[in-house]
């Protein structure tokens, strides 16, 4: 067995191939009983025994060796190119039990191409539970390759699958190469142009020579010339893609039903009206199924602030109490002062937030692992394509309710390029969980804390309207884009709904584990950047009215003492400092929304991501006050005041201002590198930064203006 052997799994959408990547290698890649998660090939390590490890390669999920998306493009690179890095020598091909007849297309367009195989039945349990009996030892006979049933969630089979991966690495034939039968005879249905391409590559596969003449414009390793010369050939013997494409689907199909009379049993299909067709009919209903979708939303943002409330709370009197005995014990210093003052309170702004975060995605991943979650996708396609999205589309948008960079990075799923574009352009006014800080954080301030008709908490239902506000957002910017780009035609959703599962609570608690790690992880390197950075700017100025802060002070203010002076001193030294100076150059712009200067600092240091906005407000309250700062955040904000009226800052007015302000502006660096990325170009980037700043300020403006 070569000791850098390499398997790959290929199988369709939803299949289970990234679970059996996680049990192959022990990692934790994102899987959902839910298609598209996988969109890009992920990599990692499986030891088969003691002496023996191999590299296994779980690539994105597709229906058929002829793609339409970027996603699916990515499997057609590695599986025809013996030259590319990822190149299989052995493929695990994974399908879904209870859908064989589906299933066996892209495990007959594998073998053809002559690739040693084994085949993974998965979901064998919903397949019993359906009805459905398969005779393995038929099916393996039939076509030809090990066959081994697995349960790639519990892990069940997974050591027969490794043995039998060890058994076929040991004697591995030479890729690419002519079967003796394969599943369509390739060389009958265009003779002439696969022995062009046979002779001129050094192809020895028919199959293989074919799908050179179908995709040769999309193969990347194809040089100019080879893909020049493939064209010459498509035009000199009358190359019918489309034609040559299905007479082929057609074939392989009627072998496939015919291997499936002999090795499986089905239930009539009176009897298959099972349970989960009986719960799709209440879920899915025109009526009824948006009614539940909108409960459980609403129980979801209830469960956020009535369950989150009092973990945050005791985080929240920690950092305080922390801050204090930092501050009783050590001795007064610029250092401390940047502890306290600076990392610890940008850190504690961030802190706070975990019950939330942790109660949103255990949400989420239950949906998702239970199957709701692709009926959502269905219900929400009827929605989506009355405003001219692409029902694919769907799945981007709804996975930004998470996080807008693999949010977009799953609209590779999307082949038409125009209505790519636009899903890429609207994802990010899904409301992210970096929002999460600022949307709790205000509506705890402004919005009272007061039962709505009995059941419902006020503050919960404000947080839906804002995620619900996002949506709306999306959709109605989409429709603008399509008419702006004048897309014509209308492209459709076509996905398997999955069966209903009861969720696996562990895969429920890495989810949590794994997006709370990557919440403070991530937000916690920026912030304790930003926290340093923005504790030098204010504590230090660009004259020397920091140095005469105290003088100057007294001077103006000779009857003032105490605790009183104190204050009035850090507020001078603030203003005159360098983030001062900052905060005070963009409030000229930013006053019409109701923000001074210091929220002026936290909008330019939250461009980098939003979740920072907090932090920021935090450690320039603390630096600016000194008789506060033992506050929690909460505290600081409420009884922060507009120096100009002495009445509280943060009114109805300012809070949602600021609130639509985030719900619209494009303020995650992150997400800009990634439309860079999918787009290949800053033009788009620049295009979504300046529609989306400006729609979130003019939004800010109006509704600042109509209730101030």
């Amino acid at each position: 067995m070569k000791t850098s052997a390499k398997i790959a799994l290929i199988g369709n959408p939803n299949s289970g191939k990234s679970s059996l990547f996680n049990q192959l290698t022990g990692l934790n890649q994102k899987i959902g009983n839910f298609p598209g998660v996988t969109v890009d090939k992920k990599t990692g390590v499986c030891r088969l025994d003691s002496s023996a490890s191999i590299q296994v390669i779980d690539l994105p999920g597709t229906y058929s060796l002829y793609p339409k998306s970027p996603d699916e493009k990515v499997v057609m690179d590695i599986i025809t190119n013996p030259l590319d890095a990822s190149y299989p020598d052995l493929v695990v091909v994974v399908v879904d039990a209870s859908s064989l007849n589906r299933n066996l297309l892209l495990f007959t367009e594998i073998r053809d191409l002559g690739l040693p195989l084994i085949l993974a039945l998965n979901m064998l349990d919903i397949a019993s539970r359906e009805g459905i009996s398969i005779q393995t030892s038929v099916l393996q006979n039939t076509l030809q390759v090990p066959v081994v049933g697995i349960n790639a969630r519990t892990g069940e089979g997974i050591e027969d699958l490794k043995a039998i991966i060890h058994t076929s690495l040991q004697k591995l034939p030479k890729p690419a190469l002519q079967l003796e039968s394969s599943f369509v005879n390739t060389q009958a249905l265009a003779p002439e142009i696969v022995s062009g391409i046979k002779e001129r590559f050094g192809v020895h596969n028919d199959y293989l020579a074919m799908h050179y003449a179908h995709q040769g414009k999309n193969l990347a390793f194809l040089s100019n010339d080879d893909k020049s010369h493939i064209e010459q050939l498509k035009q000199k013997y009358n190359f019918k893609h489309s034609l040559l494409q299905a007479k082929e689907t057609i074939a392989r199909y009627e072998r496939i039903n015919l291997i499936l009379d002999n090795a499986v049993k089905k239930p009539d299909s009176e009897e298959k009206d099972n349970i989960d067709t009986r719960v799709d009919k209440i879920l899915l209903h025109p009526v009824w199924g948006y009614a539940l979708f909108l409960t459980i939303l609403f129980l979801i943002f209830q469960a956020i602030f009535a369950w989150a409330s009092y973990p945050m709370d005791l985080i929240d009197a920690g950092i305080a109490a922390v801050n204090e005995f930092l501050k009783t014990s050590l001795p007064e210093s610029m250092l401390v002062s940047l502890l306290t003052d600076g990392l610890i309170a940008g850190i504690g702004g961030v802190l706070i937030f975990i019950p939330q975060i942790a109660i949103l995605f255990a949400f989420i991943a239950i949906l998702e692992e239970s199957g709701y979650m692709s009926r959502v996708v269905l219900l929400m396609d009827r929605v989506m394509r009355k405003f001219g999205l692409n029902g694919k589309s769907v799945v981007p948008l709804i996975s930004g309710v998470a996080c807008a960079v693999p949010a977009i990075m799953a609209t590779r799923n999307i082949d038409n390029w125009k209505e790519r574009l636009i899903t890429i352009l609207v994802t990010p006014l899904m409301s992210c969980s970096a929002r999460i800080p600022i949307y709790t954080i205000l509506i705890a301030l402004v919005v009272p804390d007061e039962p709505v008709l009995g059941i419902l908490n006020l503050q919960g239902v404000a947080l839906m309207g804002l995620y619900l506000l996002g949506f709306v957002a999306a959709i109605l910017s989409a429709w603008l884009m399509k008419l702006v780009l004048n897309i014509k035609g209308r492209s459709y959703l076509i996905m398997e709904v999955p069966a209903y599962r009861m969720p696996r609570w562990k895969n429920v608690g890495l989810t949590i584990i794994e997006k709370v790690k990557a919440f403070v992880l991530e937000a916690g390197k920026i912030i304790v950047a930003i926290s340093i950075v923005l504790w030098v700017l204010a504590s230090y100025g660009p004259s020397d009215k920091m140095e005469k802060a105290e003088t100057t002070v007294k001077l103006e203010n000779p009857t003032l003492s105490g605790q009183a002076l104190e204050d009035k001193i850090g507020s001078y030294k603030l203003e005159n400092s360098y983030a001062g100076h900052f905060g005070k150059f963009i409030e000229p712009v930013i006053r019409p929304l109701g923000y001074d200067w210091k929220i002026g600092i936290a909008l330019l240091t939250s461009f980098a991501a939003r979740e920072v906005f907090v932090g920021t407000l935090s450690t320039i309250y603390s630096v600016g006050s000194e008789a506060e700062n033992t506050d929690t955040i909460k505290e600081r904000l409420r009884k922060e005041t507009d120096p100009k009226t002495g009445l509280p800052l943060y009114t109805p007015a300012l809070a949602f201002s600021l609130l639509v302000f985030y719900a619209f502006a494009m303020q995650c660096m992150s997400t800009l590198a990634i439309v860079y990325r999918e787009t290949n170009g800053w033009k788009w980037p620049m295009i979504q930064l300046i529609y989306m700043t400006g729609l979130a300020y003019l939004s800010a403006l109006i509704v600042y203006t109509l209730l101030k």
